[in-house]
């Protein structure tokens, strides 16, 4: 058994573990890691505690991918229902869809029998505010929202250069792999904006034949070269975890237009190796690390592109 979870994944990490380790389905003990994650205020990046949009509504992201079924399910802006992680899940398993998003996802979520619920911290709200505020005019601030947004994006500072994503990846006692994310998205985001975090492909892939992937970061760019599939198809034609992911970081450095940040790839192989690179983020990149010979989780150091 293996679990891998970034760095923010840390108020679910124990939870998951010991859910592997009594035997627990993993798609469900991932899932229910994440959870835990969301619900917290000190995860800056996703849920609760996460960032609202730029007109200061909370939409979440989320996809999940079952390695032997190669079924996923995933939901994008979602609004007023904090477990996104779990829709996702429900969505796999209760539709014949792999993603909904908007009114359309909230509108499944209800179905499925969850309650609005208080989505933005009191936190984040004003913050939200004093920074969106700042690059308005008095006539705007007095029209806002009903101004033009498009305007505004390249005039607002992330106040914690957050664009990162909870991730958990696992393979269970049954040797089946799994995939999970979830994420607030980008502080101060244009409405609608979805990353690659419900986007099979680009920022999750599980295939339990090869192995499992999710990344964090710049979706934008994992979009564009559909990064998480690029490692799972490199392991399917032979080539070892740490050749998989270096080439698909080396399709990440031929991006030399449109937005370009940083990108962390999340990796495990069918052998329980696994590997985590930072290509291009700024400042340490940790995350954790639990097997079965392992008491508990390990927070450990990512590898750095060269």
């Amino acid at each position: 058994m293996i679990l891998i979870a970034n760095s923010e994944g840390f108020p679910g990490i124990e939870l998951t573990a010991a859910q592997l380790a009594n035997g627990t389905n993993g798609l469900d003990a991932i899932v229910d890691g994440i959870s835990m994650v969301e619900k917290s205020v000190d995860v800056r990046s996703v849920g609760f505690g996460g960032w609202p949009n730029l007109i200061g509504e909370m939409e979440f992201d989320a996809g999940v991918m079952d390695g032997d079924s190669l079924e996923s399910g995933a939901v994008g802006a979602l609004t007023d229902v904090i477990s996104a992680a779990q829709i996702a899940k429900l969505v796999k398993e209760k539709s014949n869809h792999q993603i909904l998003v908007g009114a359309g996802a909230r509108r499944f979520a209800a179905e499925m029998g969850y309650a609005d619920e208080e989505t933005l911290y009191d936190e984040s709200r004003k913050t939200w505010w004093s920074v969106v505020e700042s690059a308005l005019s008095e006539i705007d601030t007095k029209r806002f929202p009903d101004i033009n947004l498009a305007e505004m994006p390249p005039l607002l500072i992330d106040p914690e250069k957050v664009r990162d994503t909870t991730v958990y990846l696992c393979r269970d006692t049954n040797q089946s792999m799994y995939a999970a994310t979830s994420t607030s998205g980008w502080a101060w985001k244009y409405p609608g904006r979805l990353g690659d975090s419900p986007i099979c492909g680009a920022g999750f892939y599980a295939d339990s034949r090869y192995g499992a992937v999710a990344c964090t970061h710049t979706g934008e760019m994992t979009i564009r070269q559909g990064t998480a599939k690029t490692v799972i198809t490199a392991l399917r034609l032979g080539h070892s975890l740490d050749d998989a992911v270096d080439i698909a970081i080396n399709d990440l450095a031929d991006l030399k237009s449109g937005y370009l940040g940083g990108v962390v790839i999340h990796a495990i192989d069918k052998g329980d190796q696994h590997k985590v690179v930072n290509f291009r983020c700024e400042g340490d990149i940790r995350y954790w690390y639990w097997s079965s010979d392992l008491s508990k989780p390990e927070l450990r150091d990512a590898e750095i592109a060269e």
